[in-house]
This record gives C-alpha cells, sequence and structure tokens, in this order.
C-alpha cells in the first residue's frame, strides 16, 4: 500500500471527539456498581474538572480559530467549524450522563446511606431554617458583595469558573422596569454545609442555596423577582510573544491577569432560569445558543470533592495506598552508594517518591557534591524538592534549576518557586524561547576517589511529590558515564547555546526524538518483511501524532503485532483491513491516573526498551523540550516488561478501542479477574504472586533467549 493512502483522513479520528471519549470512560468509573460510593463521587467530580480544562483551552482555541478564519483540516479532516458543531453535541450528551448518573443514582445512594444533600432551600424544617439563618448572618453575609446593574454601574465583570447568584429585581412598591443584580458566591468559604442532626443521619446544603434562601438581605429596598446561580466559563489560553518579551516572568504574570476577562464560552444555568434573566445573560455575555447549558442539579460537580472529603465515611472509600519502600533504596541507605551497585527503577505509585526527595536532599548536604541541575515543570505547594535545591544553595552547592513557566495552570506556582530558589542563591533559567520544557531530569556533580562522578534521575512524571502518591510513572536512577555526558549537555543546551555534535544514550525533542521513534517502528517493519520476530507495544496518555500514526499503520500492514496502551486521545483507528488489523489500543482507568510512557521494540529478540516524558503528539515531539531514555539493566527491562505484560492482561480497569470508534469494556466471562494496579499494590507489599496467577498475553518476551538480555 502506498504511503500517502496510510495518512487518508478516514484512518483518524478528531483528537477533541477522543478526548469526548476519554472523560466518558472516566465517567463510566462513577457508574460503576461496584466500586466504593464516595469513589464514584470522586471520578463524577474528576469529569467536571476535566471538562472545565478542555472547554478553556481547546473549545477556546477552535473558537479562536473560526473567529480568526481559519480553515485549515485537522487529520481527520475536520474544519474548526466541523469540530465545534461536533463537539456541542456530544458535550451537551456528556453533561447530560453527568447529571443523570448524579441525580439518579448516586444521589439516591448517599441518602440510603445516611447523607442527606438539601437540594432547594424550601425543604428545610423549621429549625433548619433557623440554623441556616444564623449561618448566614454570622459566616457568610459579611463577605458577599451584591452587585446591581443599571444605568450608572455597567454589567460586572464575571469571573472565570466562579459560581455567581443572579437576581431580577425592582424597587419595592413600584412597576418600574426589572433591574439585574448579581452577587458572587465566595470561593474562601466552604461550599458544603453540614446541619446540625441528630442520630446517624447527616445532612449537607450547599452555600448557593444559603445565599439564595437569604438574598432578600442583600437587597432590602427592592423586590426579588427570581434568583438562580449561574456559572461562565472563559478562554483561558495564553498568548505570549516570547520573542518581544523583555522579562519573560513579567509577562506571564500579566497575561495570566487576563485569564479573568477572556472571552466567555460557556454559560451554566440552573434549569429553569427565568427567562428574562437567562435572555440578558445571554446578551451581555456575548453567548451563543449552542454554548449554554441548563442545569438540573448543582452547577460546577467539582465540588463532589469536597463531600468526598467529608469525615466519617471511610466505609464508602476504597483504602488509602501507602506507597511501599524501594527494595534497593532501604530507609535511610547511602544512596550514591546504592546508585553505583547498579540502575535502579522506581515505579509510583506503588513504590514511594521518597527517595527522589533524599537523592536531592543528600546531595545539599553532601561536602563531596559540587553542582546539582533540574529541570521542574510542576511541583507540590510545599515541595520538600523546592526546599532542599534551596538548602544545596545556602550550603555552597552550585545549583541550577530550570522552572518552567508555562506550565499550563500552574504558572502562578512557578513564579512563586522560581523567586524563592533565586533569593537563596540558586542559577534559575526559564527554558527556550517557543518550547515548553516538560523533560524529567536531575544531574548531581559529586566528586570522589576516583575523579567526578555524575548521577542522574530520569522519570516520566514531574517531581511533585503530592501527584506521586496518585498517579503512576517511571523513575530511573544511574551513573553510567555516558547518560551523565548526556544530562551534562542537556542542561549546557537549556542553560545557554551549546548543542553537542554527539549524544550517546539520551534522545530529545524537538531535536531529533521523532526521528528516533519513526526509526524504531521502521525497523520493527523492516523485519516483519524479512520474516523476523518484530513486536511494538507502547505505553501512553496520549496519541495523535499523524506521521507516527501512519508509521504505525504501515508497520501493521507488514504484519507487526503492535498492542497500544493509551489512557487519554488517541486519534488512530483500529480494525481497518489491510491497514490496522495487527493493532489493538486499550485504555485503563482507574484509582490511579496512568501517567507513564514507557516503548518496547522487540529488535528481533534483542529488545530496546525507552521511557521518557513524552506522548506521541505533535506539542511533545516538536515543540517541547523532552528526553527518552533507555533502560539497559536487565533486571530493570524486565520490571518493565513485567509492568506492560500485566497492562495488557487487565480486564477490570482497561478499556479496549473497537472497529466503529467506541471502546468496551474486556469481558471477563470465563476469565480470572485480573485488575493490574491492584496486582502492582500487592507487588509492592512484597505479595510476588499477585501477577503470576493468570496466564500471560506476552508470550515472546519473556522467552530464553531474550533472558540473558
Amino acid at each position: 500500500m502506498a504511503e500517502k493512502e496510510f495518512t487518508n483522513p478516514k484512518y483518524y479520528v478528531n483528537r477533541e471527539l477522543s478526548w469526548i471519549l476519554f472523560d466518558h470512560r472516566v465517567l463510566n468509573e462513577a457508574r460503576d456498581k461496584s466500586i466504593p460510593l464516595f469513589e464514584r463521587l470522586k471520578f463524577l467530580s474528576i469529569t467536571a474538572s476535566n471538562l472545565d480544562e478542555f472547554f478553556m483551552i481547546r473549545v477556546a482555541s477552535l473558537k479562536d480559530m473560526v473567529n480568526a478564519g481559519y480553515q485549515k483540516k485537522d487529520i481527520a479532516g475536520m474544519t474548526p467549524e466541523k469540530q465545534l458543531a461536533a463537539l456541542n453535541t456530544a458535550i451537551h450528551d456528556l453533561v447530560d450522563l453527568q447529571y443523570s448518573t448524579f441525580s439518579r443514582s448516586l444521589l439516591p445512594l448517599l441518602e440510603q446511606n445516611g447523607l442527606h444533600l438539601i437540594r432547594h432551600h424550601e425543604q428545610l424544617t423549621k429549625e433548619e431554617a433557623d440554623y441556616i439563618d444564623h449561618y448566614f448572618e454570622d459566616n457568610v453575609y459579611p463577605v458577599l458583595t451584591p452587585m446591581a446593574v443599571d444605568s450608572s454601574r455597567p454589567f460586572p465583570l464575571i469571573r472565570n469558573k466562579t459560581l455567581n447568584i443572579g437576581a431580577m429585581v425592582r424597587k419595592k412598591g413600584t412597576k418600574e422596569e426589572l433591574e439585574f443584580a448579581t452577587v458572587q458566591v465566595p470561593g474562601v468559604l466552604n461550599r458544603v454545609v453540614e446541619l446540625p442532626s441528630q442520630g446517624s443521619a447527616r445532612k449537607i446544603i450547599l452555600l448557593e442555596e444559603i445565599i439564595e434562601r437569604n438574598i432578600q438581605r442583600l437587597f432590602l429596598n427592592y423586590e426579588i423577582i427570581c434568583s438562580n446561580p449561574y456559572r461562565i466559563m472563559r478562554n483561558a489560553d495564553l498568548t505570549i510573544e516570547e520573542d518581544e518579551a523583555a522579562d519573560l516572568l513579567k509577562e506571564i504574570e500579566k497575561q495570566l491577569k487576563k485569564r479573568q476577562w477572556g472571552q466567555a464560552i460557556r454559560l451554566e444555568v440552573e434549569a429553569g432560569m427565568d427567562k428574562r434573566m437567562l435572555k440578558l445573560l445571554k446578551k451581555e455575555l456575548h453567548m451563543e445558543e449552542e454554548n449554554i447549558y441548563e442545569i438540573d442539579g448543582p452547577l460546577d460537580l467539582t465540588v463532589l470533592m469536597k463531600i468526598y472529603g467529608l469525615e466519617g465515611y471511610g466505609h464508602l472509600k476504597a483504602p488509602k495506598y501507602e506507597p511501599k519502600q524501594v527494595p534497593e533504596l532501604p530507609a535511610g541507605c547511602d544512596i550514591f552508594e546504592k546508585i553505583r551497585e547498579g540502575d535502579i527503577l522506581l515505579h509510583h505509585p506503588y513504590q514511594t517518591f521518597t527517595p527522589v526527595v533524599d537523592f536531592i536532599r543528600q546531595a545539599a548536604k553532601d561536602p563531596e557534591v559540587l553542582a546539582i541541575k533540574q529541570t521542574l515543570y510542576r511541583v507540590s505547594g510545599h515541595s520538600p524538592i523546592i526546599a532542599a535545591l534551596a538548602q544545596a544553595a545556602e550550603n555552597g552547592k552550585q545549583v541550577t534549576v530550570l522552572v518552567e513557566l508555562k506550565a499550563r495552570f500552574d504558572e502562578e506556582n512557578n513564579i512563586v518557586w522560581a523567586r524563592m530558589l533565586e533569593k537563596a542563591g540558586c542559577h534559575v533559567i526559564y527554558g527556550l524561547v517557543g518550547l515548553k520544557t516538560h523533560s524529567k531530569i536531575t544531574l548531581v556533580v559529586r566528586r570522589e576517589e576516583d575523579g567526578i562522578r555524575r548521577y542522574v534521575h530520569l522519570g516520566t512524571g514531574n517531581y511533585n511529590d503530592a501527584t506521586a502518591k496518585l498517579y503512576t510513572d517511571i523513575g530511573l536512577f544511574t551513573c553510567a558515564e555516558m547518560v551523565g555526558e548526556d544530562a551534562t549537555a542537556v542542561f549546557n543546551m537549556l542553560s545557554g547555546y551549546s548543542e553537542p555534535l554527539l549524544w550517546n544514550k539520551l534522545s530529545l525533542a524537538p531535536l531529533w526524538l521523532k526521528d528516533k521513534f519513526l526509526y524504531l517502528i521502521e525497523r520493527e517493519k523492516k523485519y516483519a518483511l524479512e520474516g523476523r520476530h518484530a513486536r511494538i507495544i507502547a505505553k501512553m496518555n496520549s496519541l495523535c501524532d499523524r506521521d507516527i500514526i501512519a508509521a504505525l499503520y504501515e508497520a501493521s500492514a507488514a504484519g507487526v503485532k503492535i498492542d497500544l496502551i493509551v489512557r487519554g486521545i488517541c486519534c488512530l483507528r483500529v480494525g481497518i483491513p489491510g491497514v490496522s488489523e495487527n493493532i489493538t489500543v486499550r485504555s485503563i482507568v482507574g484509582n490511579f491516573l496512568e501517567h507513564s510512557r514507557i516503548f518496547y521494540f522487540e529488535n528481533n529478540e534483542h529488545y530496546e526498551i525507552y521511557c521518557g516524558s513524552a506522548d506521541w503528539m505533535p506539542r511533545n515531539l516538536e515543540r517541547r523540550v523532552e528526553i527518552l531514555f533507555p533502560v539497559d539493566r536487565r533486571e530493570c527491562k524486565e520490571e518493565l516488561l513485567h509492568i506492560l505484560e500485566c497492562q495488557l492482561r487487565d480486564n477490570v480497569k482497561a478499556s479496549v478501542l473497537q472497529a466503529d470508534g467506541s471502546y468496551e469494556k474486556v469481558d471477563k466471562r470465563g476469565k480470572q479477574r485480573f485488575n493490574s494496579q491492584e496486582a502492582f499494590c500487592l507487588e509492592a507489599a512484597g505479595k510476588e504472586e499477585a501477577c503470576k496467577e493468570a496466564p500471560a498475553t506476552v508470550t515472546r518476551i519473556f522467552t530464553p533467549e531474550t533472558a540473558h538480555e
């Protein structure tokens, strides 16, 4: 088949519609009756948070394209206008299913378990109403700022993502025209308020209901005709002209403020809102009809995480998992000595992230350490790594930190850290113009008896101790000389203009990482055509690069068996005769967010395995600084193969892509139940039999021929 046929738009799925399917898979967890009730609340909350970000970035970007008259088609042959039209239907269906799940399934189950959500303040008993009124007077009223709209007061700025209550009012005793007034539900107060109760049953009410009940207090000389909550979403995609910015940090700070008044792109209103108020909001916010969502339930379902956090419902949650010790790195060990004994693989969150923090802490205190260099993309609010880096600088170490200011929605946090590190004496750099630095790498330069030795940590996830308990990621400690040389070259390239002509082990985007992947896929195709052993297994978050997908199609057509584990977006289609018959795609959605990137290439029985920070997306391969690293030590390679094998066996949390573009759960009839995330938890606790009971699905990669690798 000619190469050009593999790029036919009919062989591809639109990226945005594929993302909607991913949020449906998350929503399916909220609908799964086998999952503890409060975990189902959490998954529903996650779908709402996901959708918010999708609107602020992806939908906003498409609207910008339409407004600019941009007509270029995506890889599936859709113009921005066609994408928006298709998304409009898909998102409305998704939102309907979200609220159907909440109202018809989760809410009745909460009540069965003794937790009652007062949906409307009219449902309060007299005693409860008295309590609420006093609560409003003492805690809420002093914080509120009601805003009226009339000839002298223009329509106010409604801030992005805030929950508000609108009211149509008129002066008492008159028949004047109705005026609009609004009050923001304050984010500084807890949105979930528990009522005093007797016995085991408990009642909660949302803050907006409390305000709505007492809204007359805010407009004493006015008659309240109607009041309803509403919420808007704005374009939050930053536009930064880096070439023209004299100070990138100040430019980003300026752009962050603009997020609050970007174009309104979505309006959520309470179902049954007064038509006059809805008409006014639509006009003032310049809102199109298809972007208005009438909601029968609480606006902003991320509030469900507040309910999840209520004390006393541990029996309705999954047992909390505590990451286990890394066997090669016992507590209190000399981490440098252990790394010298051989490369060490880390599998988070099943194994603790503590060794990564200890790596920096020990380096900060060690008198033989000369320099520490690290890239930071997203870190936690009270990052121990930041504290250790600052301590290292204060101890006289040469500390260089690349803080990526353009990490979306973490810009503000990263600005704070960058300034703190500079004050501590660290050399802080902000990356390369036009590129995000998304790589995860730490280099420690240490003086030892036999000379200078470089210790390196490479990872697939951020240096974030908080998310390391929730995201599945791979980390590698090594002091291999060639990796150390490459690590030095990476930081020299990031901090200056030095780009070496020769690299040993690491592959970098946007330089040649994409070419590396294309070469590896092409090599498997060549072996298949020669009748030799060829196989690809790739695990990532997203797959939407057309060149990579076309190469996979070619390899599949040549006979290469390809198994893809793609959590989120997948623009590849399976089951196309002569194109993708040898490709399978599965998505795993479970208690932990699948985040690791692992790539296996059989290479005619001399298999190679890589990990890295990049997904197979154009932005990662062409517009970001990313690192792919090989895993060479036999024990580490076998562990990674084991991880892939277990995920390919998962028949509990895995959904498999079908030829029609839908995803279906694995048919478990006649099969032993196997949840890869549960199995990894058991293994980390020392129960090695966890993954050995079911027959393996990856039969070739554990053959005697490869055991010596």
